[in-house]
């Protein structure tokens, strides 16, 4: 499946997970930051059809334009081009209750027929699950490799097997993981406290032979940047390792 023949893609990257409530969205946004502070210009193609978070992340209200030609992706304060289905809603709190085929062919025009310019990095904000969606995305989208969101629980790592496992059939190399609410530290004395228990990303890491692993914490200051619509704002050097990891492959 080809792009809008404006556009211009260099990498896509999906960002997956096998459950919902892992903080796939803050990855994704949190690498797209990244990136485009690293002089990449990059997008977000929120594939989250029934669960949009994305234009909150980055405080945009705007709806999506369109010309003759296509349509034309939001951008954040920062130049970070997005397209999420609440940019066409009529309201942010409009619900989508569409069948997987209708949402699926809604995420393929969103690459199709939106126009995404001089793009260096797009990341994929994929559902959760291995469905219709994130097959249809695999299969239809020039994916580069993906990266999984993960927990710190026994549960969720064999739940990641399942993300790892469909990529794999699908000939998908897995970039890189990230362990989301790892641990708190404290700001008065810097100690962490695992409250979700002991990590396993290393070791998650090891087993599935991913090249790349990061921890991000439980952060106040985060969780009030995202509920603020500043994702771009974040302090924290908690994705750089990864961040510079996919920059490295597009040498």
């Amino acid at each position: 499946m080809n792009a809008h023949p404006l556009s211009n893609i260099k990498k896509v990257i999906a960002v997956v997970s096998g459950k919902g409530g892992v903080g796939k969205s803050l990855v994704t946004s949190l690498l797209a930051v990244n990136m485009n502070r690293a002089g990449k210009h990059s997008a977000i193609l929120d594939a989250d059809i029934t669960g949009p978070s994305i234009p909150k992340l980055f405080g945009i209200h705007e709806k999506a334009l369109g010309n003759e030609d296509g349509i034309l992706p939001c951008k954040s304060k920062t130049g970070i081009d997005v397209m999420s289905i609440n940019l066409l809603l009529e309201n942010d709190t409009d619900t989508v209750v569409w069948r997987g085929p209708v949402i699926a062919g809604t995420v393929k025009q969103f690459y199709t027929d939106v126009i995404w310019r001089d793009v260096d990095f797009m990341f994929v904000d994929m559902p959760p699950g291995t469905g219709d969606v994130p097959l249809t995305v695999f299969q239809s989208l020039p994916i580069a490799g993906i990266v999984v969101v993960t927990s710190p629980q026994d549960l969720v790592s064999m739940i990641v097997e399942k993300a790892v496992n469909m990529a794999r059939m699908m000939n998908i190399p897995v970039l890189g993981i990230v362990e989301n609410m790892s641990y708190y530290e404290c700001p008065h004395c810097g100690e962490r406290s695992e409250i979700f228990g002991r990590s396993h990303i290393d070791e998650t890491a090891h087993r599935f032979n991913i090249p790349a692993a990061a921890r991000l914490p439980i952060n106040p200051k985060l969780a009030a940047a995202s509920d603020a619509g500043l994702i771009e704002i974040y302090e924290g050097d908690w994705l750089n390792g990864i961040t510079e990891f996919l920059i490295g492959t597009d040498k």
